[in-house]
């Protein structure tokens, strides 16, 4: 067995567990694999052990990447999770099953173009700053319902769901309960939440989608 194999297992059993405590289906839970910075001959070797849901952060990386992969693993999921730049909307809506940093008008504008244009719309996140932190992405939280029904009434069911990144020197809990509520006011589904530090915590309070990376694939230093 592996390092991949191990770390793989090891997050899915912790996932099974943490779903068991809340009395959930570990099923209802899909690990993304946050592949940004490593290479394609990872991503491979995690679909070659069941692992189909991928999260990158850079549109042009995840082109490079993910393109000659999709045709032998039909069931491969990219997600794209980090900031995007208005400029690379086209190519994100071109590329991507799911884009989970939706979080301001601008970029709702060229999303929709770039939708028109390309006659697919990917799935769609709205991106919650959910502890109103001056340096990170996100809509601020006071800001999220109104925004959220605009890009429902906008976007339609292509809108599933919500995501956030708690603050890092507080507990993660609240955040994610807060974000879940505010899903649920708009019934939406899916809840992007929770990364290696938090997980469990996120799936204890309704996570559909957890995000880990380096406890899969290791470190490695951005380009």
């Amino acid at each position: 067995m592996d390092a991949l194999d191990t770390a793989l297992q090891a997050i899915r059993a912790r996932m099974k567990q943490a779903a068991e405590q809340a009395g959930r289906s570990a099923d209802d839970v899909t690990l993304v694999a946050v592949s940004k910075t490593h290479p394609a001959t990872s991503v491979q070797a995690a679909l070659d052990r069941g692992q189909f849901s991928f999260g990158e952060n850079r549109v042009q990386e995840a082109e490079a990447k993910f393109a000659p992969l999709r045709a032998a693993n039909p069931r491969l999921r990219l997600h794209l999770i980090g900031a995007l730049q208005t400029n690379k909307a086209a190519d994100a809506v071109r590329i991507a099953d799911v884009i989970e940093s939706l979080d301001r008008p601008r970029l709702a504008d060229a999303l929709a173009a770039a939708a028109e244009r390309a006659g697919r719309v990917p799935n769609l996140l709205v991106q919650v700053n959910i502890g109103d932190e001056p340096q990170k992405a996100g809509i601020p939280a006071a800001d999220a319902p109104a925004f959220i029904t605009a890009c429902r009434v906008r976007f339609g069911s292509a809108l599933q769901g919500l995501m956030c990144i708690p603050p890092a020197d507080q507990p993660p809990a609240p955040f994610f309960r807060r974000l879940a509520g505010l899903a649920e006011d708009h019934g939406l589904a899916i809840l992007s939440m929770g990364m290696s530090g938090d997980f469990e915590a996120a799936i204890a309070c309704g996570a559909t989608h957890i995000r880990v990376g380096s406890a899969i694939f290791g470190r490695r230093d951005a380009p």
